[in-house]
Protein backbone atom coordinates (compact mmCIF):
# COMPACT_ATOMS: atom_id res chain seq x y z
CA UNK A 1 0.00 0.00 0.00
CA UNK A 2 2.92 2.61 0.84
CA UNK A 3 4.55 1.62 -2.73
CA UNK A 4 1.36 2.60 -4.46
CA UNK A 5 0.58 5.36 -2.79
CA UNK A 6 4.40 6.50 -2.72
CA UNK A 7 3.86 6.60 -6.86
CA UNK A 8 1.20 9.33 -6.72
CA UNK A 9 3.06 12.34 -5.80
CA UNK A 10 6.50 10.63 -6.61
CA UNK A 11 5.31 10.49 -10.43
CA UNK A 12 4.14 14.12 -10.46
CA UNK A 13 7.29 15.08 -9.06
CA UNK A 14 9.35 13.01 -11.40
CA UNK A 15 7.35 14.01 -14.54
CA UNK A 16 8.50 17.92 -13.34
CA UNK A 17 12.11 16.91 -13.96
CA UNK A 18 11.27 14.12 -16.78
CA UNK A 19 9.99 16.99 -19.17
CA UNK A 20 12.43 19.53 -18.52
CA UNK A 21 14.55 18.74 -21.22
CA UNK A 22 11.31 19.20 -23.21
CA UNK A 23 10.36 22.51 -21.64
CA UNK A 24 13.75 23.98 -22.89
CA UNK A 25 13.12 23.91 -26.70
CA UNK A 26 9.76 25.32 -26.15
CA UNK A 27 11.50 28.01 -23.45
CA UNK A 28 14.16 28.61 -26.35
CA UNK A 29 11.47 28.32 -29.00
CA UNK A 30 8.41 30.66 -28.19
CA UNK A 31 9.47 32.29 -24.83
CA UNK A 32 9.29 32.23 -21.41
CA UNK A 33 5.64 33.77 -20.96
CA UNK A 34 3.72 31.06 -23.18
CA UNK A 35 5.80 28.03 -22.00
CA UNK A 36 5.11 28.97 -18.49
CA UNK A 37 1.17 29.88 -19.15
CA UNK A 38 0.73 26.95 -21.46
CA UNK A 39 1.89 24.57 -18.58
CA UNK A 40 -0.01 26.25 -15.86
CA UNK A 41 -3.51 25.61 -18.13
CA UNK A 42 -2.11 21.78 -18.53
CA UNK A 43 -1.60 22.03 -14.40
CA UNK A 44 -4.99 23.38 -14.23
CA UNK A 45 -6.92 20.96 -15.95
CA UNK A 46 -4.64 17.59 -14.55
CA UNK A 47 -6.38 19.01 -11.16
CA UNK A 48 -9.49 19.96 -12.07
CA UNK A 49 -9.84 16.41 -13.93
CA UNK A 50 -8.59 14.91 -10.42
CA UNK A 51 -11.21 15.87 -8.53
CA UNK A 52 -13.60 13.55 -10.82
CA UNK A 53 -11.55 10.39 -10.61
CA UNK A 54 -12.09 8.16 -8.02
CA UNK A 55 -9.71 5.39 -9.46
CA UNK A 56 -5.91 5.58 -8.14
CA UNK A 57 -4.79 4.34 -11.08
CA UNK A 58 -6.78 7.16 -13.31
CA UNK A 59 -5.34 9.95 -10.90
CA UNK A 60 -1.71 7.96 -11.61
CA UNK A 61 -2.41 10.06 -15.44
CA UNK A 62 -4.55 12.97 -14.12
CA UNK A 63 -2.26 14.30 -11.39
CA UNK A 64 1.09 12.23 -11.28
CA UNK A 65 1.33 12.47 -15.00
CA UNK A 66 -1.04 15.59 -16.05
CA UNK A 67 -0.19 18.12 -13.71
CA UNK A 68 3.51 16.89 -13.15
CA UNK A 69 4.08 17.76 -16.24
CA UNK A 70 2.18 21.16 -16.88
CA UNK A 71 3.92 22.13 -13.75
CA UNK A 72 6.78 21.35 -15.09
CA UNK A 73 6.22 23.90 -18.25
CA UNK A 74 5.01 26.62 -15.91
CA UNK A 75 8.30 26.17 -13.55
CA UNK A 76 10.93 25.67 -15.26
CA UNK A 77 11.09 29.44 -17.08
CA UNK A 78 10.54 31.23 -13.96
CA UNK A 79 14.40 30.09 -13.51
CA UNK A 80 14.99 31.34 -16.90
CA UNK A 81 13.30 34.48 -16.47
CA UNK A 82 15.43 35.26 -13.77
CA UNK A 83 18.89 35.67 -15.79
CA UNK A 84 17.18 38.24 -18.34
CA UNK A 85 17.11 40.74 -15.67
CA UNK A 86 19.54 40.34 -13.22
CA UNK A 87 23.02 38.89 -13.74
CA UNK A 88 25.75 40.60 -10.36
CA UNK A 89 22.41 39.96 -7.97
CA UNK A 90 21.05 36.92 -9.87
CA UNK A 91 21.00 34.82 -6.58
CA UNK A 92 20.00 37.54 -4.69
CA UNK A 93 17.12 37.29 -7.19
CA UNK A 94 16.65 33.41 -7.30
CA UNK A 95 16.59 33.28 -3.51
CA UNK A 96 13.65 36.09 -3.09
CA UNK A 97 11.42 34.19 -5.15
CA UNK A 98 12.45 30.73 -4.46
CA UNK A 99 12.13 32.08 -0.60
CA UNK A 100 8.59 33.58 -1.58
CA UNK A 101 6.97 29.88 -2.62
CA UNK A 102 7.78 28.88 1.25
CA UNK A 103 5.53 31.73 2.26
CA UNK A 104 2.89 29.86 0.70
CA UNK A 105 4.07 25.92 1.17
CA UNK A 106 4.94 26.60 5.04
CA UNK A 107 0.86 27.26 5.61
CA UNK A 108 -0.66 25.45 2.36
CA UNK A 109 -0.56 21.85 4.21
CA UNK A 110 -3.01 22.95 7.07
CA UNK A 111 -4.95 24.82 4.67
CA UNK A 112 -5.46 21.55 2.76
CA UNK A 113 -6.00 19.69 6.19
CA UNK A 114 -8.49 21.72 6.99
CA UNK A 115 -10.29 21.96 3.24
CA UNK A 116 -10.26 18.31 3.31
CA UNK A 117 -11.82 17.84 6.44
CA UNK A 118 -14.79 20.13 5.63
CA UNK A 119 -15.36 19.77 1.57
CA UNK A 120 -13.71 16.23 1.12
CA UNK A 121 -10.56 15.18 -1.51
CA UNK A 122 -12.38 16.14 -5.07
CA UNK A 123 -13.51 19.77 -3.96
CA UNK A 124 -9.72 20.56 -2.12
CA UNK A 125 -8.57 19.67 -6.12
CA UNK A 126 -10.92 21.72 -7.41
CA UNK A 127 -9.78 24.83 -4.90
CA UNK A 128 -6.12 23.80 -5.84
CA UNK A 129 -7.13 24.24 -9.49
CA UNK A 130 -8.70 27.73 -8.98
CA UNK A 131 -4.92 28.74 -7.65
CA UNK A 132 -3.24 27.54 -10.50
CA UNK A 133 -6.13 29.12 -12.74
CA UNK A 134 -4.30 32.31 -11.08
CA UNK A 135 -1.13 30.92 -12.32
CA UNK A 136 -2.09 31.68 -15.87
CA UNK A 137 -2.15 35.11 -15.42
CA UNK A 138 0.95 35.82 -13.42
CA UNK A 139 2.67 33.35 -16.44
CA UNK A 140 1.22 36.63 -18.78
CA UNK A 141 3.80 39.15 -16.91
CA UNK A 142 7.02 37.55 -17.96
CA UNK A 143 8.83 40.04 -20.19
CA UNK A 144 11.89 38.17 -21.97
CA UNK A 145 14.43 40.54 -22.47
CA UNK A 146 17.48 38.56 -24.13
CA UNK A 147 16.94 36.89 -28.08
CA UNK A 148 15.80 33.68 -28.68
CA UNK A 149 18.38 31.02 -29.30
CA UNK A 150 17.38 29.21 -32.26
CA UNK A 151 18.65 29.08 -35.22
CA UNK A 152 17.51 31.13 -38.58
CA UNK A 153 14.80 29.63 -40.39
CA UNK A 154 15.74 30.39 -43.43
CA UNK A 155 19.30 29.35 -42.88
CA UNK A 156 18.04 26.18 -42.03
CA UNK A 157 15.56 25.36 -44.60
CA UNK A 158 18.75 26.62 -47.34
CA UNK A 159 20.80 23.56 -45.41
CA UNK A 160 18.24 20.74 -45.82
CA UNK A 161 17.16 21.46 -49.37
CA UNK A 162 20.58 19.55 -50.53
CA UNK A 163 20.27 16.91 -47.99
CA UNK A 164 18.93 13.19 -47.62
CA UNK A 165 15.43 12.60 -45.62
CA UNK A 166 17.95 10.98 -43.31
CA UNK A 167 19.79 13.96 -42.92
CA UNK A 168 17.09 16.24 -42.84
CA UNK A 169 15.55 14.44 -39.76
CA UNK A 170 19.05 14.35 -38.23
CA UNK A 171 19.50 17.75 -38.56
CA UNK A 172 16.04 18.77 -37.47
CA UNK A 173 17.04 16.35 -34.23
CA UNK A 174 20.18 18.54 -33.46
CA UNK A 175 18.64 21.85 -33.87
CA UNK A 176 15.75 21.22 -31.30
CA UNK A 177 17.71 18.96 -28.87
CA UNK A 178 20.45 20.80 -28.71
CA UNK A 179 23.60 18.93 -26.75
CA UNK A 180 26.24 21.70 -26.83
CA UNK A 181 26.05 22.05 -22.90
CA UNK A 182 27.46 18.50 -22.21
CA UNK A 183 30.70 19.06 -24.35
CA UNK A 184 31.53 20.61 -21.30
CA UNK A 185 33.09 18.74 -18.89
CA UNK A 186 32.12 20.66 -15.80
CA UNK A 187 28.58 20.63 -16.75
CA UNK A 188 28.65 16.71 -17.91
CA UNK A 189 30.74 16.45 -13.56
CA UNK A 190 27.85 18.43 -12.20
CA UNK A 191 24.61 17.17 -13.10
CA UNK A 192 25.91 13.31 -12.94
CA UNK A 193 26.08 14.58 -8.78
CA UNK A 194 23.49 16.39 -8.70
CA UNK A 195 21.31 13.35 -10.69
CA UNK A 196 22.95 11.05 -8.24
CA UNK A 197 22.64 12.90 -4.70
CA UNK A 198 18.98 13.58 -5.68
CA UNK A 199 18.36 10.07 -5.57
CA UNK A 200 16.77 9.94 -1.33
CA UNK A 201 16.34 13.69 -1.36
CA UNK A 202 12.47 13.38 -1.24
CA UNK A 203 11.92 10.30 0.88
CA UNK A 204 12.14 12.54 4.37
CA UNK A 205 10.17 14.92 3.20
CA UNK A 206 7.41 12.38 1.56
CA UNK A 207 7.76 10.20 4.98
CA UNK A 208 8.66 12.12 7.62
CA UNK A 209 5.15 12.50 9.29
CA UNK A 210 4.21 9.07 9.05
CA UNK A 211 7.44 8.12 10.56
CA UNK A 212 6.66 10.16 13.33
CA UNK A 213 3.07 9.29 14.55
CA UNK A 214 4.31 5.28 14.18
CA UNK A 215 7.27 5.92 16.11
CA UNK A 216 6.30 8.50 18.58
CA UNK A 217 2.46 8.01 18.15
CA UNK A 218 2.83 11.35 17.73
CA UNK A 219 -0.48 12.64 15.92
CA UNK A 220 -0.81 16.25 17.26
CA UNK A 221 2.22 18.06 16.79
CA UNK A 222 3.23 16.52 13.37
CA UNK A 223 2.32 19.54 11.97
CA UNK A 224 5.73 21.77 13.71
CA UNK A 225 7.70 19.48 11.26
CA UNK A 226 6.16 21.00 8.19
CA UNK A 227 6.67 24.39 9.45
CA UNK A 228 10.15 24.06 10.49
CA UNK A 229 11.05 22.57 7.44
CA UNK A 230 9.00 25.14 5.06
CA UNK A 231 9.97 28.31 7.15
CA UNK A 232 14.12 27.11 7.28
CA UNK A 233 13.86 25.90 3.66
CA UNK A 234 12.42 29.57 3.22
CA UNK A 235 15.38 30.87 5.53
CA UNK A 236 18.01 29.03 3.09
CA UNK A 237 17.03 30.20 0.02
CA UNK A 238 17.12 34.12 1.33
CA UNK A 239 20.49 33.70 2.70
CA UNK A 240 22.07 31.61 0.10
CA UNK A 241 21.12 33.49 -2.19
CA UNK A 242 22.63 36.60 -0.96
CA UNK A 243 25.79 34.54 0.07
CA UNK A 244 26.19 33.04 -3.69
CA UNK A 245 26.65 36.76 -5.14
CA UNK A 246 29.79 36.97 -2.78
CA UNK A 247 31.11 34.05 -4.17
CA UNK A 248 33.31 33.83 -7.34
CA UNK A 249 32.53 31.64 -9.96
CA UNK A 250 32.26 28.13 -9.70
CA UNK A 251 33.03 28.19 -6.17
CA UNK A 252 29.04 28.59 -5.19
CA UNK A 253 29.36 24.67 -5.84
CA UNK A 254 30.90 24.30 -2.70
CA UNK A 255 27.70 25.17 -1.31
CA UNK A 256 25.62 22.47 -2.68
CA UNK A 257 28.10 20.31 -1.92
CA UNK A 258 27.90 21.46 1.93
CA UNK A 259 23.82 21.35 1.99
CA UNK A 260 24.12 17.33 0.21
CA UNK A 261 26.91 15.92 2.80
CA UNK A 262 24.75 17.39 5.70
CA UNK A 263 21.55 16.70 4.09
CA UNK A 264 22.93 12.77 4.07
CA UNK A 265 24.14 12.79 7.29
CA UNK A 266 20.76 13.99 8.93
CA UNK A 267 18.84 11.33 7.45
CA UNK A 268 20.71 8.81 8.65
CA UNK A 269 20.60 10.51 12.22
CA UNK A 270 16.57 10.16 12.08
CA UNK A 271 16.30 6.95 12.92
CA UNK A 272 18.57 7.37 16.16
CA UNK A 273 16.04 10.15 17.51
CA UNK A 274 14.72 9.11 20.61
CA UNK A 275 12.23 11.48 21.06
CA UNK A 276 9.96 13.56 19.16
CA UNK A 277 12.27 17.24 20.10
CA UNK A 278 15.49 15.46 17.78
CA UNK A 279 13.25 15.02 14.95
CA UNK A 280 12.28 18.60 14.89
CA UNK A 281 16.15 19.86 15.34
CA UNK A 282 16.73 17.87 12.20
CA UNK A 283 13.94 19.19 10.31
CA UNK A 284 15.54 22.72 11.23
CA UNK A 285 18.70 21.70 9.12
CA UNK A 286 16.96 19.66 6.82
CA UNK A 287 14.61 22.54 5.57
CA UNK A 288 18.38 24.92 5.61
CA UNK A 289 20.01 22.19 3.45
CA UNK A 290 17.34 22.33 1.02
CA UNK A 291 17.02 25.61 0.78
CA UNK A 292 20.66 26.58 -0.38
CA UNK A 293 20.44 23.35 -2.46
CA UNK A 294 17.58 24.65 -4.57
CA UNK A 295 18.25 29.12 -4.91
CA UNK A 296 22.16 28.19 -5.90
CA UNK A 297 20.99 25.45 -8.66
CA UNK A 298 20.10 28.17 -11.41
CA UNK A 299 23.34 30.59 -10.56
CA UNK A 300 25.67 27.58 -11.10
CA UNK A 301 23.93 26.74 -14.98
CA UNK A 302 24.74 30.30 -15.87
CA UNK A 303 28.24 30.39 -14.42
CA UNK A 304 28.96 26.80 -16.02
CA UNK A 305 27.13 28.03 -19.93
CA UNK A 306 26.44 31.16 -19.66
CA UNK A 307 22.87 33.07 -20.36
CA UNK A 308 22.54 31.86 -23.49
CA UNK A 309 22.88 28.53 -23.06
CA UNK A 310 20.86 28.22 -19.13
CA UNK A 311 17.84 27.18 -20.09
CA UNK A 312 18.99 23.55 -21.96
CA UNK A 313 21.68 23.30 -19.30
CA UNK A 314 18.91 23.59 -16.37
CA UNK A 315 16.36 21.60 -18.96
CA UNK A 316 19.04 18.61 -19.37
CA UNK A 317 19.53 18.76 -15.32
CA UNK A 318 16.37 17.98 -14.40
CA UNK A 319 15.45 15.55 -16.78
CA UNK A 320 18.41 13.74 -15.54
CA UNK A 321 16.81 14.05 -11.83
CA UNK A 322 13.61 13.10 -12.82
CA UNK A 323 14.25 9.28 -12.51
CA UNK A 324 16.24 8.77 -8.97
CA UNK A 325 14.19 11.24 -7.91
CA UNK A 326 11.20 9.57 -9.32
CA UNK A 327 12.43 6.24 -8.14
CA UNK A 328 13.61 7.31 -3.98
CA UNK A 329 10.22 7.54 -2.90
CA UNK A 330 9.05 4.13 -4.04
CA UNK A 331 12.05 2.48 -3.14
CA UNK A 332 11.69 3.87 0.34
CA UNK A 333 8.22 2.79 0.51
CA UNK A 334 8.97 -1.25 -0.45
CA UNK A 335 12.14 -1.17 2.18
CA UNK A 336 9.11 0.37 4.92
CA UNK A 337 6.69 -2.55 3.88
CA UNK A 338 9.45 -5.29 4.03
CA UNK A 339 10.93 -4.30 7.31
CA UNK A 340 8.16 -2.86 9.00
CA UNK A 341 9.34 0.30 9.98
CA UNK A 342 11.11 3.98 8.09
CA UNK A 343 14.61 3.40 9.49
CA UNK A 344 16.07 0.95 6.39
CA UNK A 345 14.51 4.23 4.13
CA UNK A 346 16.30 7.24 6.13
CA UNK A 347 19.56 5.47 5.72
CA UNK A 348 18.99 4.13 2.27
CA UNK A 349 18.30 7.92 1.47
CA UNK A 350 21.35 9.45 3.40
CA UNK A 351 23.69 7.66 1.19
CA UNK A 352 23.09 9.21 -2.39
CA UNK A 353 23.89 12.86 -1.12
CA UNK A 354 26.65 12.17 0.47
CA UNK A 355 28.17 10.54 -2.45
CA UNK A 356 27.10 13.25 -4.95
CA UNK A 357 28.32 16.11 -2.52
CA UNK A 358 32.11 14.04 -3.30
CA UNK A 359 31.33 14.22 -6.86
CA UNK A 360 30.30 18.14 -7.29
CA UNK A 361 33.75 19.02 -5.22
CA UNK A 362 35.56 18.15 -7.68
CA UNK A 363 33.82 20.55 -10.67
CA UNK A 364 36.10 23.62 -9.33
CA UNK A 365 39.11 21.59 -9.01
CA UNK A 366 38.28 20.73 -13.15
CA UNK A 367 37.25 23.38 -14.19
CA UNK A 368 40.81 25.38 -12.67
CA UNK A 369 42.82 22.86 -14.13
CA UNK A 370 41.18 23.82 -17.85
CA UNK A 371 41.85 27.29 -17.20
CA UNK A 372 45.63 26.75 -16.96
CA UNK A 373 45.67 24.48 -19.94
CA UNK A 374 44.07 26.96 -22.25
CA UNK A 375 46.66 29.68 -20.59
Amino acid sequence: LSLSLAWVGSLAMGMIFFCSPIVSIFTDRLGCRTTAASGAAIAFIGLLSSSFTKSLEVRYFTYGILFGCGSSFAFQPSLVILGHYFKRRLGLANGIVAGGSCLISVPLPFFLKMVGKAIGLAHTFQVLSALMLIQIFLCLTYRPLLPPSCDSQRDGQDKLGSRSARQQCWSQMRKYFNLRVFRRKTYRIWAFGIATAVLGYLVPYMNLVKYVEKRFQETKKDWILLVCLGAMSGLGRLVSGRIGDYIPGLKKIYLQVVSFMLLGLLCMMIPQCRGFEGVIVICLFLGLCDGFFTTIMAPIAFELVGPMQASQAIGYLMGLMAVPMTAGTPIAGYLNDYFGNYDAAFYFAGVPPIIGGLVLSVVPLVHQRMLKKQR
